[in-house]
């Protein structure tokens, strides 16, 4: 039993989990609709691009900001305000009669995730208690994991079912809930001050997490080739259960959150990030010679217990490697890199099977997580060395 001073799952906790995880399954929603949405009023495949770029490129250049707002204002009102550009945003897009109001409504919508993004493990890390840190980031975690696995497929139902107005709509009364239940998440006393005097000043990158980012840039990277290019991969495998096979990634990502964040606290970030990173390179592998439902499956668990395990302890390293006063800036620059990979990635795996196949995407992203492998390890060795020679 754990007394109540290391309690993680209290009212406010469950109502950030919750919160977050709404936002996620909107913002997975609209991935595979919202290109569905550009073709209908006029666009081609170059605009679907530009407009999932300008979102990412905004939510990008707004997080470095995100500390300087939080040392001005409450960043519980920026958290809320972040979820209510989402979904006004949202709601938005249905009046969107050409490419140009989507553009705009879209570089606001990715200004508010970016803010989301940031302050929800910010406050989280703020109420969870700092010895179950790993553990309650990785619960915190879950939500997202549940909305990645049901989300496309709620927004593919919602169209099958209905139009574009109740998709936009719905996905705005969802983002209304979601600010609810952030105006009754009840912040620690010690985590509301603020430093209007400070100095104007913002980060392109908190220096203290830069390895760890790094690290989540490689996660990224492969992330990227999953997402974007396996349904065209399994095309070509004649694979027809993907949606099953992006569910079975998401339900071991959440089994192994329900343990690996618990190793973090007793163990550090190793007994998490060697095997966490093995488990992806055997699921990658795996993937690059698939040829049977089975083997797709089996996969899919590996790479979901090592993305599962990998993601929440990165996430608690940053805020552990940084005061109090730089959880925005830890996050802020945790997002970015992992988001970069993400678009990077899948800039770079696509032009890899454009040129060769996309089977090599995946091997190509087993030796991604390769190079993650031996950059940790290396570090550790460094590290270890520094140590005795003090």
């Amino acid at each position: 039993m754990h007394d109540s001073n290391t309690k993680i799952w209290s009212l406010s906790f469950i109502f950030i989990v919750v919160s977050n995880g709404l936002v996620f399954m909107i913002f997975e929603m609209l991935l595979p609709t919202l290109p569905l949405f550009i073709t209908a009023i006029g666009g081609g495949a170059s605009q679907v691009g530009i407009v999932t770029g300008i979102f990412m490129l905004s939510a990008i250049l707004t997080r470095p900001f995100a500390g300087l707002l939080a040392s001005k204002m409450d960043k519980k009102f920026l958290l809320i305000l972040g979820i209510l550009i989402n979904a006004l945003a949202t709601g938005a897009y249905y009046l969107s009669s050409d490419i140009t109001t989507l553009l705009i409504i879209r570089l606001f919508h990715g200004a508010g995730f970016g803010l989301i993004t940031t302050y929800f493990a910010t406050l989280a890390a703020e109420i969870i208690p700092k010895k179950r840190l790993g553990e309650g980031i990785g619960y915190f975690g879950l939500g997202e994991t549940i909305a990645i696995s049901v989300g496309p497929m709620i927004g593919i139902l919602t169209l099958e079912l209905y139009d574009f107005q109740r998709l936009f709509l719905g996905g705005m009364a969802v983002l209304i809930l979601a600010v609810i239940m952030a105006i009754l998440i009840k912040r620690a006393p010690n985590g509301r001050e603020l430093d209007r005097t400070a100095s104007v000043k913002t980060k392109i990158l908190e220096k203290k997490v830069l390895f760890p980012a790094l690290l989540i840039l490689l996660v990224g990277t492969t992330a990227g080739g999953i997402m974007s290019f396996f349904s065209l991969y399994a095309l070509e495998k004649d694979f027809s259960h993907v949606g099953l096979f992006f569910f079975v990634i998401a339900a071991a990502s959440f089994a192994v959150r329900l343990v690996s964040g618990r190793l973090f606290d007793l163990h550090g970030p190793a007994v998490i990030l060697i095997p966490g990173s093995i488990f992806a390179i055997i699921g990658l592998g795996l993937l690059y010679i698939a040829n049977t439902d089975t083997v797709f499956f089996t996969a899919a668990i590996f790479y979901g217990l090592g993305f599962g395990a990998l993601l929440p302890a990165i996430q608690t390293w940053c805020i552990n490697l940084v005061d109090k006063q730089e959880h925005e800036d830890a996050m802020a620059s945790f997002f970015n890199f992992f988001d970069i990979g993400i678009g990077g990635g899948s800039l770079v795996l696509g032009l890899i099977a454009e040129a060769a196949s996309y089977q090599t995407i995946y091997i190509v992203s087993a030796f991604v997580y390769v190079l993650f492998f031996i950059m940790y390890v290396v570090y550790l060795l460094i590290k270890k060395r520094s140590k005795e020679l003090v």
